[in-house]
């Protein structure tokens, strides 16, 4: 497959190198030569330097011939330009653009992106979909990570073991015996600053940071057996009233538990604006920061806050003030990836990653029914794909007992037909069934062949 990524940034760069890692003929454009000059040299990439939305560099970069491009620079006018000229010009059979103003996505529900309008096939929101990662955090208490898989029905919960937890020092083998209708599985786990697979006799020790798969009815139980509280949010805090802030408190707003949510916004004319477009949460004008105003927005009272302003380390400090008043748990929005270490060392419980979201969006809609999502945990060091199981696949028709799994993968929640399983070694994996795999990033071609997503992909 021939595809074209306009942006060389964290998010082109990402899906650049997921693409060409599977064998696809990538070519990126940007009119930074450094970027274009580094993304050459490190990946199996073409690069040409330019603007993305001028027809001539489209052409040099081989348009006429692709059968996809995806438009993720940082400007929004510059990606639908992309598109455009892709459809017009060159042809493109599928076209995706990264699109972040709010006035462009309510024109969502008109006929704006129609073929004869503004031809865009898919449009991805970083905002939305960080509003979506910070309510499943919320509806995830005290899990530091968390993603829907397999339509929603199983879910990958990040957890720090403390003391208390219950099933310290016991092997995950023992784990299925001691709670045989769990539907869950342990599938990665960071000790000390290396994170692993782990095997059946594997124990878990206070510090560990691990991975769960969960059935998604299995949620709340799987957190108390992990020590975890799955007691409902009643009262949140959201510090930032941008355009993450205000999808987040609309959507706790329209849930039936009724959630009670306090906005605190900087800007006063923008805390203006969103206090008109809510309906009973309340907006404070001030710094998230100040202690008062934190007193102010009962942050004592707080089952949550999320700190979603553009500054992460504004974000870190307000969690950990936060924290100190009171607040059980603390929610931040870290842009800069080699600041989530400090997440732990500042006790900070949850954190989102734009980039992360936004790639895991990307590559979901550029599958076509093998692999539909891929999920980076930890900056890359491993990955969590859903895939299906095809005839050619080296799974089909084996036993998971039998399976030629390296060691670094563990699969996680099964999906046959309408019912989720959790994995055992004599379930039988069969053509069409949906899998969701742990995957250390060294074993991640060994995987791409046993699937075989790298031959017969798209």
């Amino acid at each position: 497959m021939k595809v074209i990524i306009c942006g060389a940034g964290q998010v082109g760069w990402q899906i650049a190198r997921h693409l060409s890692g599977e064998g696809n003929d990538v070519t990126l454009i940007d009119t930074n030569p450094e970027l274009i000059r580094r993304a050459a040299e490190v990946l199996d990439v073409q690069g040409f330097t330019g603007f993305a939305s001028h027809p001539d560099v489209l052409a040099r970069a081989g348009a006429q011939d692709v059968d996809m491009i995806i438009a993720a620079t940082h400007s929004d006018e510059v990606n639908m330009v992309v598109c455009q000229m892709a459809h017009s010009m060159f042809r493109v059979p599928r076209k995706i653009a990264r699109l972040r103003t709010a006035a462009y996505l309510d024109a969502l529900n008109s006929n704006l992106y129609r073929s004869d309008h503004l031809p865009i096939d898919v449009i991805i929101s970083p905002e939305v979909e960080v509003a979506e990662a910070a309510l499943q955090r919320i509806e995830a208490p005290t899990a530091f990570d968390t993603e829907a898989f397999l339509d929603n029905r199983a879910r990958l919960l990040g957890l720090a073991l403390e003391e208390d937890c219950p099933v310290l020092n016991t092997p995950l083998r023992h784990l299925s015996d001691l709670f045989p209708s769990l539907r869950a599985v342990v599938v990665g786990i960071r000790r000390e600053q290396r994170l692993f697979a782990p095997e059946a006799g594997d124990q878990l020790l206070a510090g560990d940071r691990i991975y769960v798969f969960s059935h998604a009815d299995d949620v709340s139980r799987t957190l108390e057996i992990f020590g975890k509280s799955p007691g409902p949010r009643k009262r949140v805090v959201i510090v930032g009233a941008g355009n993450v802030g205000l999808s987040v408190a609309k959507a706790l707003e329209a849930r039936p538990d009724r959630i009670r949510v306090r906005l605190i916004e900087r800007n006063r004319a923008r805390a203006e604006i969103v206090a008109d477009e809510l309906n009973r949460s309340i907006v404070l004008n001030g710094d998230g920061l100040d202690r008062d105003l934190l007193e102010e927005a009962d942050i004592d009272r707080a089952d949550a806050v999320l700190v979603l302003t553009e500054d992460d380390r504004t974000n870190l400090l307000v969690s950990v003030r936060a924290r100190q008043m009171g607040c059980r748990m603390s929610i931040a929005l870290i842009n800069d990836p080699t600041m989530v270490p400090l997440t732990e060392a500042l006790d900070v419980d949850a954190w989102i990653n734009p980039r992360s979201t936004t790639v895991s969006s990307i590559l979901k809609h550029i599958r076509h029914g093998r692999v539909r999502a891929i999920y980076s945990i930890e900056d890359g060091a491993a990955e969590v794909i859903e895939a299906q199981v095809l005839s050619t696949s080296l799974l089909a028709g084996k036993l998971i007992g039998d399976m030629p799994l390296p060691e670094g993968v563990m699969i996680g929640m099964i999906r046959k037909g309408g019912e989720v399983l959790r994995p055992h070694p004599d379930l039988r994996v069969s053509e069409g069934d949906m899998i969701t795999l742990f995957v250390m990033a060294s074993d991640i071609p060994e995987v791409e062949r046993l699937l075989q997503v790298s031959v017969d992909y798209f």
